[in-house]
């Protein structure tokens, strides 16, 4: 089983809430939330690669990329399954050991290369439909954060028990009542083999962090 070494993650929609300002001068505003801040900052001190895949070439992309020190980033692009395979091949990654959080239809090719997908609460119905494992979090209000707690929360606990259950244990019920709706639009509703995921994840991690631990290096399968 590959073990899950980089989180990648779309912007708007992901890390904002999808809204832009502009202003008389022509500048461009977007709003970031510092749960999600501390999130990639906690993921990158873990050991983690973190990196932003944005459609938008925007400053406010590199703005953010320098506050948390992140170094490989892609802007303006149009095909975000190539972006994820160029990320990849340079930090000698395979695409397993990868997940992609993206919440429209311009992010299902990368959600669908990566080897695991997320998708906030509030994402586009094609996206809801191919993640893995959807927030209960907004974009752009915790989303990323919600993931990267999950990802991180099996550190120093050899066992995992910590992520037996949790909050995603409950994104069963949150399919079937709340986002029955997005179900009736073509979204997943098929919660046993997202819990069935959301194991295998947790289940990669644990196992990174129990070899990181002792001081092996994790092998891929």
């Amino acid at each position: 089983m590959n073990t899950l070494r980089a989180i990648a993650l779309d912007v708007d929609g992901v890390l904002t809430d999808g809204g832009v300002w502009w202003g008389p001068d022509g500048a461009e505003w977007k709003r970031f939330c510092f749960a999600d801040i501390m999130g990639v900052s906690l993921a990158r001190k873990a050991g983690l690669i973190v990196t932003l895949i944005s459609g938008e070439d925007s400053p406010l992309v590199d703005r953010f990329a320098a506050k948390l020190e992140l170094t490989d980033i892609t802007k303006g692009c149009k095909d975000k399954a190539a972006a994820l395979r160029a990320f990849a091949g340079r930090h000698a990654l395979r695409p397993e050991e990868i997940c992609f959080m993206g919440d429209d239809v311009n992010d299902v090719a990368a959600m669908d290369l990566a080897g695991f997908s997320a998708a906030p609460a509030d994402a586009r119905p094609a996206a809801l439909h191919k993640a893995d494992l959807v927030t209960h979090a907004n974009g752009g209000n915790g989303a990323v954060r919600e993931l990267i707690d999950l990802v991180l929360s099996g550190a120093g606990n050899p066992a995992c028990s910590r992520l037996s259950g949790g909050s995603h244990a409950r994104r069963e019920n949150a399919t079937a009542g709340s986002r029955a709706d997005v179900g009736q639009r073509g979204a997943r509703t098929h919660a046993c083999s997202v819990h069935t995921r959301v194991n295998a994840l947790r289940s990669r991690v644990c196992t990174r962090r129990d070899k990181s631990q002792h001081g092996t290096q994790e092998s891929v399968a």
